[in-house]
């Protein structure tokens, strides 16, 4: 038996539809003129998607050249390295097997749990510098440990790692909001970034996945 949908509901059900639904709902919440324009309006209305947060438009930062740098990173294939199993589960493989992309995530191998305790440190930090040793461009997706992006921050400086893009959005109250202040005191590597608290895998993630699905659109379009 079909239920009867009440009146104050929306008789949509197929996935894609609902989708476009929900962007069109942000899209009128936001008229225009918006923060932000073109391929930036696309991430972050793809953010406020994943998280219903509208607060979020007043803390999104883009490095001028972070869209640019993104998209060309994934067509030559790039690692998306991110610091949770969340964060890498939420980035589908669909989404970057066109581009010959995959996503590693070190923070649950052994050796590093192991080596970090050894060393008294995260294993979010020690799982970085095993990153930091992947060859070819590296899109770095920073969702959940501050300590990741810090020592990020530091393997820079010591020229072991050189990222194609940051998405530097490290969610909590311990050095979550500083360190993302640090990443966005760079001008030598293109970040995106949610300035103060907030943050979270699952924006890490949609971030890396609004840029593949640009990246495609462009593909197509060609």
């Amino acid at each position: 038996m079909i239920r009867e949908i009440p009146h104050c509901l929306e008789n949509i059900f197929e996935p894609e539809a609902i989708e476009r639904r929900s962007m069109e709902v942000i899209d009128s919440l936001v008229p225009e003129p918006r923060p932000f324009e073109g391929a930036q309006w696309i991430i972050a209305r793809r953010m406020i998607h994943t998280t219903a947060d509208f607060d979020l438009l007043g803390q999104i930062r883009f490095h001028p050249g972070a869209v640019g740098a993104g998209l060309a990173a994934l067509r030559a294939g790039a690692t998306v390295v991110t610091d949770t199993r969340m964060a890498a589960c939420g980035i589908p493989a669909r989404r970057l097997e066109p581009f010959g992309c995959r996503v590693a995530c070190f923070v649950d191998d052994a050796e590093v749990a192991r080596e970090a305790a050894a060393r008294g440190l995260t294993r979010s930090h020690v799982a970085a510098e095993r990153a930091a040793a992947l060859d070819g461009p590296v899109i770095w997706a920073v969702g959940n440990a501050p300590t990741a992006l810090l020592r990020l921050l530091d393997l820079m400086d010591e020229s072991r790692a050189r990222p194609a893009l940051v998405v530097g959005m490290p969610v909590g109250f311990v050095n979550a909001a500083q360190s993302k202040d640090l990443l966005m005191a760079r001008l030598d590597v293109p970040w995106i970034a949610i300035a103060g608290r907030k943050g979270g895998s699952a924006l890490a993630a949609c971030t890396v996945n609004a840029l593949a699905g640009l990246a495609l659109a462009a593909e197509q379009a060609a």
